[in-house]
């Protein structure tokens, strides 16, 4: 009788006061997320870069960096996460990429190379989600510039004359520019013995000092030191060449069309970054590449801006990249570490 006269129906211990509050509540929370995403950014954003400071991708996201900064005014802060062919970047992103204030720039590598040549603690092809391609970008065979050759002919004679045969370097460990070494030294017939890297700096570094004869590297940070005479391309790992080095013949051209392939940098998010904000950055990132001012800079930076391609579409390109790493690797005899 208590419960008629106050005019509240009761059900057990629920009532529909308390089920009214609930809506209300859920409402009001609704209502918060919707005007946090539309306020968005608010605070400063976090673009992790899964390379040293200096490499391509620290380049690139520098470059994205100021654009973002020019649209919303607020700060976005660059923060390098070396190591581990771009895991420790991956795990910065899972711990603080979902409320949509940290993303991540790192090569398409992260989802179709690392997984294979190291045991990680994510699901590649469910953990991230790339929201742009940034740029495409190739890799160069660069020598010591004392290396008595100065082609790929000349490189391939001198090292099958070299008893104990060439050392490489590469930017990481079971990465493309590593299986690119192995699988040239197959085609070849060439001793080629690699040395892997914590990123380009260090190898480029040794690669100028003459521990060292040659390196796969990633154009971008390659090309400062070919214009400055420090070191000496022979040929591009790349489907065309590379307009900043007209004069450099591609793999595919003297013969060796398996070295052809393209990677690219992209933005990435968490997949559970709120879908308002993917698309929001994913927008704004594609405009910015547009403008001349970054397709200049892209230009200088040894790369060519990335296609406009959706998210389900490039993560299609990376299985399809995994499935010939897997092969390139299974190849070389290669083990995950």
């Amino acid at each position: 009788m208590k419960l008629q006269q106050t005019g509240v129906r009761k059900f057990g211990n629920f009532t529909w006061r308390s089920y009214a509050l609930a809506v209300g509540v859920g409402c009001l929370g609704w209502a918060s997320l919707a005007q946090a995403q539309e306020s968005w950014p608010s605070k400063p954003i976090r673009l992790v870069v899964g390379g040293p400071a200096g490499g391509s991708a620290d380049s690139l996201a520098r470059l994205l960096a100021e654009g973002l900064q020019q649209k919303w005014s607020k700060p976005v802060i660059v923060e390098n996460k070396p190591g581990a062919a771009g895991v420790l970047a991956v795990n910065d992103l899972q711990a603080n990429g979902k409320d949509g204030y940290t993303f991540l720039v790192i090569q398409g590598g992260v989802v179709s190379e690392t997984p294979l040549a190291y045991k990680v603690n994510y699901k590649p092809f469910t953990d991230l989600k790339p929201l742009a391609q940034l740029s495409r970008i190739g890799l160069v065979l660069v020598a010591n510039k004392e290396l008595p050759v100065s082609n790929l002919p000349q490189l391939i004679s001198y090292g099958k004359s070299q008893a104990e045969g060439l050392n490489f370097a590469s930017y990481a460990t079971g990465m493309r520019a590593h299986t690119a070494g192995m699988l040239l030294g197959q085609l070849t017939d060439v001793k080629l013995k690699h040395v892997g890297y914590k990123g380009s700096p260090p190898g480029l570094t040794d690669l100028m000092g003459g521990h060292v004869p040659l390196m796969f590297d990633g154009v971008a940070t390659s090309l400062p030191l070919i214009k400055a005479g420090k070191i000496k391309p022979i040929a591009v790992y790349y489907p065309t060449r590379i307009a900043e080095l007209p004069n450099v013949p591609t793999f595919k051209e003297l013969g060796y069309p398996q070295l052809a392939q393209a990677g690219w940098f992209g933005l990435w998010s968490r997949p559970d970054t709120p879908p308002a904000i993917q698309q929001k950055i994913r927008e704004v990132t594609l405009d910015f590449l547009k403008l001349p001012a970054a397709q200049h800079r892209l230009k200088d930076l040894g790369m060519e801006s990335g296609i406009a391609a959706s998210s389900e579409e490039l993560m299609e390109d990376l299985k399809k990249a995994s499935e010939q790493q897997a092969v390139l690797l299974k190849s070389i005899n290669y083990q995950a570490q």
